[in-house]
C-alpha cells in the first residue's frame, strides 16, 4: 500500500508539476503526517524536493530550482556560522583556498582572520566580505553574474584554475542523500564545486543537520571525495 501510494504522489507531482503537503493528503485522503513520511522516502530516493511545505518533482523544467541566497543565508543561521567557526581550525597563513557560494561559505568569509592568504571564490558576497581584509589576495571567478544564487557563472573555469594550486576547497551543498550523494540545486553551482574538488589538494564539508537525507537538482559526487566534513550532528556518513 505504502508503496503504490508513493507512486501515486510521484503520478501527482509529474501532472501538476508542485504541491502541497496539505493537497496531496487531500488527494490521497490520508494523514498529512503519513504524506511528510512517504516526501520523506521519495525525497531519499532523488525522485522529488521539498521546500516549503510544497514538493515537486526533481528536474521539472517549469519550476525555478534555485532558492535566492537571502533566503538560505536566514536558514539555520547559527547553525551554519558555528559550522564555519569549526572551520577556521583548517586554515593556516600561507594557504590557498577556494570557497563556494553557499551561505556557510559567507558565514566562514566572515569571520576569516587578516593574514596572508588567497581566497579564489565564484560568490559575490564573499567577494564583498574578503575585500575588506587588507592581508587576504581575492581572486575571483568573474563571469555571468546569477543573481538570484548570487554568483558568478564562468565556462572558463579550468583554464583559470590551472595558474592556482588549491590547498583546500571549503563547500557546503543543498543535501547529501542515504546513499552519500552529494547534490546542489543549479548545474553551474554543481559543475563549479565537482571541478573544486578534483583541483583541490584536500577539500572541507561544511553541512548542517538540515542537509541529510535530502536531494536536489543535480549531482555534484559522492562524500567519498571529501577529505572532511564538518557538521552539527553525528552522523555514520562515510567519507575519506
Amino acid at each position: 500500500m505504502k508503496t503504490a501510494r508513493q507512486q501515486t504522489i510521484v503520478q501527482l507531482l509529474t501532472r501538476y508539476d508542485t504541491l502541497t503537503t496539505a493537497a496531496l493528503a487531500t488527494q490521497l485522503n490520508v494523514s498529512i503526517e503519513t504524506i511528510r513520511r512517504d516526501l520523506n522516502a521519495l525525497q531519499t530516493q532523488g525522485k522529488i524536493v521539498r521546500r516549503h511545505g510544497r514538493a515537486r518533482m526533481l528536474h521539472s523544467p517549469q519550476q525555478e530550482s534555485s532558492e535566492p541566497f537571502r533566503s538560505r543565508l536566514k536558514s539555520h543561521y547559527a547553525d551554519k556560522a558555528d559550522i564555519a567557526r569549526h572551520a577556521l581550525n583548517w586554515i593556516d597563513t600561507g594557504m590557498t583556498l577556494a570557497l563556494d557560494a553557499s551561505s556557510t561559505c559567507f558565514h566562514l568569509a566572515r569571520q576569516l582572520p587578516d593574514i596572508d592568504l588567497t581566497v579564489f571564490t565564484n560568490s559575490v558576497p564573499v567577494c564583498q566580505e574578503i575585500v575588506r581584509r587588507q592581508n587576504i589576495t581575492l581572486v575571483c571567478s568573474g563571469g555571468k553574474l546569477d543573481r538570484a544564487e548570487r554568483c558568478y557563472v564562468n565556462p572558463a573555469l579550468p583554464g583559470l584554475l590551472k595558474s592556482l594550486e588549491i590547498d583546500l576547497f571549503i563547500f557546503s551543498c543543498e543535501g547529501v542523500d542515504a546513499a552519500g550523494e552529494m547534490w546542489d540545486s543549479t548545474r553551474h553551482n554543481a559543475a563549479f564545486k565537482a571541478h573544486l574538488l578534483r583541483r583541490a589538494q584536500q577539500s572541507l564539508l561544511l553541512i548542517d543537520k538540515s542537509k541529510f537525507y535530502r536531494a536536489s537538482e543535480v549531482k555534484i559526487g559522492n562524500l567519498s571525495l571529501v577529505t572532511q566534513m564538518i557538521t552539527d550532528v553525528k552522523t555514520d556518513t562515510p567519507h575519506r
